[in-house]
């Protein structure tokens, strides 16, 4: 009896075991299309890149390959406008991230409170982000004209006026103002959905027992939206670190006035495309890429995610 019982289980065990991998190969099968494109669009590019970062390479004429080992990444060390870009880009980030963070949250908990026409301003608050980015920075460029609206704004209010285009002292907070105005609405709707997820009975009994408002914010709020918040940094410190198209407009391509809007992106694609020194381009690219690898891994220790239970 034991022998038939032991053997029903080991079969169970036996058919469990191929169902299990029945399953495993269907999945696979199904996401074999995109990996195959993934591969083929994705992982070679990067891969050839990686390679060609060691080469320099020739595109006038005849187009040539040289092997030119570790001298397209020594080279970043002596490049005084990899280190003007590399300031550029980390001035920008340090001040756009924790402003628009700050800024979506704010506009969140707003509309997150019964307030008379919410929805309105939601729509409101939203329409930059649906905005072109390049339509976007024409209109700030109207506005930030010498006789634009904003000099106009502040001589009315008997405030001092600036050269928002051509000032190398403000062309780049000019630009941050704009992302900060623009992104900060995307981020805005990210908060207001965690915000509509947690629980209204937490407050209820936080209520109950005499926490003030700060205390619920602090103490509830914030610890339920941290892994948002890890989610909204990140998203945040990588697309302000690869900041190109609103620099380019602003400068005509040229990181101006006097390489004070260049960025690492921008320098990138005027070595590659202006200069067509495509290794140095890939070398800078690769170390872009290590920066943002570096900026996740850092976020994430100090946002560790915590279960809430």
């Amino acid at each position: 009896m034991e022998q038939v019982i032991e053997s029903v289980r080991q079969y169970w065990v036996n058919w469990g075991r191929t169902a299990i991998r029945r399953d495993s190969l269907t999945g696979y099968l199904f996401m074999l299309p995109t990996i195959a494109i993934a591969g083929v669009f994705l992982g070679l590019p990067v891969l050839y890149a990686i390679v060609l970062a060691f080469y320099r390479v020739q595109l006038l004429g005849e187009i040539s390959y040289r092997f030119a080992g570790w001298k397209n990444f020594l080279r970043i060390l002596e490049d005084e406008r990899v280190w003007i870009a590399i300031s550029n880009t980390i001035q920008y980030a340090a001040i756009v991230v924790p402003s628009q963070t700050l800024l979506a949250l704010g506009l969140a908990l707003i509309l997150n409170a019964q307030i008379r026409g919410r929805s309105w301003f939601r729509v409101a608050f939203f329409l930059p982000t649906v905005t072109s980015s390049a339509v976007l920075t024409l209109i700030f460029m109207w506005i930030y004209n010498s006789n634009g609206l904003l000099n106009n704004l502040l001589n009315f209010f008997g405030l001092p006026t600036y050269n928002w285009l051509g000032d190398p002292a403000v062309a780049l907070k000019g630009i941050m103002l704009m992302n900060i105005w623009s992104t900060a609405p995307f981020f805005m709707v990210i908060y207001l959905a965690a915000l509509q997820d947690i629980p209204a009975s937490l407050y209820e009994a936080a209520t109950l027992d005499g926490a003030t408002r700060w205390d619920k914010f602090w103490n509830i709020t914030l610890p339920f939206l941290q892994p948002v918040t890890f989610f909204v940094i990140v998203m945040s410190m990588t697309g302000t670190l690869q900041l190109f198209d609103q620099s380019y407009i602003f400068s005509a391509g040229s990181g101006g006035p006097n390489n004070s809007t260049l960025t690492i992106v921008l320098l990138i694609y005027q070595y590659a495309f202006k200069n067509l020194d495509m290794g140095y381009a890939l070398a800078l690219t690769l170390v872009l890429a290590c920066i943002l690898m570096v900026a996740t891994l850092l976020q994430r220790l100090l946002f560790r995610e915590q279960r809430l239970d």
